[in-house]
C-alpha cells in the first residue's frame, strides 16, 4: 500500500467551494482510500491506497467531490518520494526559517512544454525569484506571496498547465504526515 498526498485547488477560499474537512475525509474513505488525514482547510489530504496510478486517484477524488458537493475541483496527487524530492531540491541559497512567508511551491500537474519554460525563464519580476522544474515552480517572494506578481494563475497561463501553490510550512507539515503513515 502506497502513501500519497492530494492537493485540492481552490476550495474554502473566500467562502466559495466549501468543503468541510471531516466530510471530505469520510467521503474519500467511502471511496476506497485509507488512513485519510487532512491538513488545514485549503485542501491537503494524506492517504494510502493500493492503487498505484496517480491519474486514477486524481480522477477518483475529483469525481467524488463533484458528486458530493456539486462542483469540480482540480486535484493533483503526489507520492511521498516526489514530495520529499521537491523539498530537498529547493534551488534558492537562503536560510529557510519556519513561517517566513517567502518560499512557495507551485506544484504542476503536468510537465510544461520546454519552449514555454524557456520564454518564462527570460522574464524578470521585481523582488521575486523563480526556478522551474518538471513538476514544480519554486518561488522566492521577498515581499511575501500576497504582494507577488508571480502567482498560481500567472504561472498556469505562462506554462499552460494546471497548478496549485503551497507555502514552505504546509509542505513540511505534509512531509511529516506522510512519514507517519509510511
Amino acid at each position: 500500500m502506497a502513501v500519497y498526498i492530494a492537493f485540492l485547488r481552490g476550495i474554502n477560499v473566500s467562502g466559495t467551494k466549501k468543503v468541510p474537512m471531516a466530510q471530505l475525509r469520510s467521503l474519500l474513505e467511502e471511496n476506497g482510500l485509507e488512513k485519510v488525514a487532512t491538513y488545514i482547510q485549503s485542501g491537503n489530504v494524506v492517504f494510502s491506497s493500493i492503487e498505484e496510478n496517480k491519474r486514477i486517484l486524481e480522477n477518483k477524488i475529483q469525481d467524488s467531490i463533484e458528486k458530493e458537493f456539486g462542483f469540480k475541483v482540480p486535484v493533483l496527487v503526489m507520492s511521498k518520494t516526489e514530495l520529499d524530492t521537491i523539498l530537498a531540491s529547493i534551488p534558492f541559497e537562503i536560510k529557510l526559517e519556519k513561517g517566513d512567508g517567502k518560499v512557495y511551491y507551485v506544484l504542476l500537474k503536468n510537465t510544461p512544454d520546454s519552449v514555454l519554460v524557456k520564454h518564462f525563464e527570460e522574464e524578470v519580476y521585481e523582488n521575486e525569484e523563480f526556478y522551474v522544474t518538471d513538476n514544480c515552480v519554486y518561488l522566492l517572494c521577498n515581499t511575501g506571496y500576497g504582494k507577488a506578481k508571480l502567482n498560481n494563475n500567472l504561472i498556469e497561463r505562462k506554462l499552460n498547465v494546471e497548478a496549485t501553490t503551497r507555502n514552505q510550512r504546509t509542505m513540511e507539515k505534509l512531509s511529516q504526515m506522510v512519514a507517519i503513515l509510511n
